[in-house]
């Protein structure tokens, strides 16, 4: 990672095909480390990347990055991570509302039963394990299966709440993980292909 300090003494914004290039090759550099390690403790700093850099650095490397590519693919699995251990009551709960509606997306997104918020943070550790240590579409695929649960449980309560302004909020959030789940479901394919770089 870049020093911050380092970082701060750059003139002015970088240059966006630099900015590209420094995206590309720092999520090709973890990814094919962790998989070329044999030692867990790497895989599991890698998997707290976010808690150890900021999100802030994390999404500064990656989130402009295309859903097309590998860095903007880790940028969505880190930031659904993140999110995931930020609120894992509320999204336990609309894993709850989601899975006997989604349940082959269930099925592939494999968290445990009943569904509590241990369950649903375990999964994107899971999910980012599999990344550094097992076939990465599978793990990205859990992951879109994951989104998709997600989603239709905000539909489903949408549809329960009284307050239009929350109902939206739960809509618009529902589209937002479906829109996910397709950009990880089309990454998982082009890993898949050979192209993911």
């Amino acid at each position: 990672m870049l020093d911050p300090r380092a970082a701060d003494e750059l003139p002015g914004d970088l240059d966006p095909a630099l900015r590209g290039e420094i995206a590309h090759t720092t999520a090709q550099v973890i990814v094919h480390r962790g998989r070329a390690s044999e030692d867990p403790e790497v895989v599991a700093r890698l998997i707290r990347l976010v808690e150890v850099e900021g999100l802030d650095a994390v999404a500064g490397m990656w989130a402009d990055s295309p859903a097309t590519t590998l860095p903007g693919t880790l940028w969505r699995l880190y930031a659904l991570r993140t999110w995931v251990r930020r609120d894992p009551s509320a999204v336990a709960e609309r894993y709850r509302m989601g899975v006997g509606r989604a349940e082959v997306h269930g099925a592939v997104a494999g968290v445990a039963s009943p569904p509590g918020p241990s369950e649903v943070a375990e999964v994107l550790d899971a999910v980012l394990s599999g990344v550094f240590r097992a076939d990465l579409a599978i793990a990205i695929e859990r992951a879109a299966a994951f989104c998709r649960v997600l989603a239709t449980g905000a539909a489903v309560d949408a549809d329960l709440v009284d307050d239009d302004d929350a109902a939206q909020r739960l809509t618009h959030g529902a589209a937002g993980l479906s829109r996910t789940a397709e950009e990880l479901t089309t990454a998982a394919g082009l890993w898949r292909a050979g192209r993911l770089d």
